[in-house]
């Protein structure tokens, strides 16, 4: 069974838990009433090369993060100079998130927050905005290119900004035409290889391909572009060449140093690359 083979079953089932809860009309309501979006491409390309720095307990592929740097996150993002915008995952079974989560951080954060999660609804792009996500992910390789264009209808109508996920040259192809965040993620979703249950620890991801980053120069002119997945200090001098900012989650929240030391290991190496 593939990583997405074990995580989209618990997604359905943890968005009709959600609907039972809050009805969709009063979801749209909450959504309404939510404060504006803030600008969450804006922010990426402004100051140069910047971070979306990610909020989760755990994830599928490393395990739990360290609990004292999962703590420490939200105020270290609003204070690092190098991060954008803040990602909160917000499934629950796999990531140890939910949407009360991502209203903390939304209220806390001067900063774009980003719903980090497999949208496969209108409801869940309701629920974000509601929270006071200011963005959403949509991913290629989830959904269609009927239902990518539909649900990032949803988002515009609502003020907000889709961050598309793509992995391979076809799902660029299915991308709207109206896309302006496009992420490249290095993540094999469908790989069988490297998966760890919840709970569970590793030291090394064996789900990564970096050659996928090589996608950058086929996205569509003139929209902002995210590296995702397996970014580090070591590595991200590199694709501040050809990238606006990247998504960094697991390399912050496990660094045993804290949260902040690995921040400050980012700016180093963002430093240098300016120079």
């Amino acid at each position: 069974m593939t990583i997405l083979e074990r995580i989209l079953p618990d997604v359905r089932r943890e968005l009709d838990e959600a609907r039972a809860a809050v009805p969709l009309d009063e979801i749209r309501a909450r959504a309404a009433d939510a404060h504006p979006p803030r600008d969450f491409a804006g922010a990426l390309t402004a100051g140069g090369f910047g971070l979306i720095a990610e909020w989760k307990q755990r994830s599928p592929s490393m395990g739990e993060m360290r609990a004292g740097n999962v703590l420490a996150a939200a105020s270290a993002y609003e204070a690092s100079p190098v991060v954008r915008a803040v990602s909160v995952l917000t499934n629950r079974t796999h990531f140890g998130g939910t949407t009360a989560d991502l209203a903390r951080l939304a209220a806390s954060s001067s900063k774009p927050v980003l719903r980090k999660d497999f949208i496969l609804d209108p409801y869940q792009i309701y629920a974000a905005r509601a929270a006071g996500a200011d963005a959403v992910l949509l991913m290629a390789n989830v959904l269609s290119s009927d239902e990518m264009a539909r649900l990032h209808e949803v988002v515009l109508g609502l003020g907000m900004e889709t961050l598309f996920e793509v992995h391979e040259a076809a799902e660029i192809d299915a991308l709207p035409a109206t896309a302006r965040v496009v992420g490249i993620n290095s993540r094999k979703f469908k790989s069988r290889e490297g998966f760890v249950a919840a709970g569970e620890r590793a030291e090394e991801d064996f789900t990564l391909d970096f050659a996928a980053f090589e996608l950058a120069e086929s996205l569509p002119a003139g929209c902002v572009r995210v590296a995702e997945s397996g970014v580090t200090p070591h590595t991200v001098a590199p694709l501040a060449r050809h990238f606006d900012a990247a998504l960094v989650g697991t390399s912050l929240l496990r660094d045993p140093r804290g949260v902040e030391a690995a921040l400050a290991d980012f700016a180093s190496a963002l430093a240098r690359t300016a120079a």
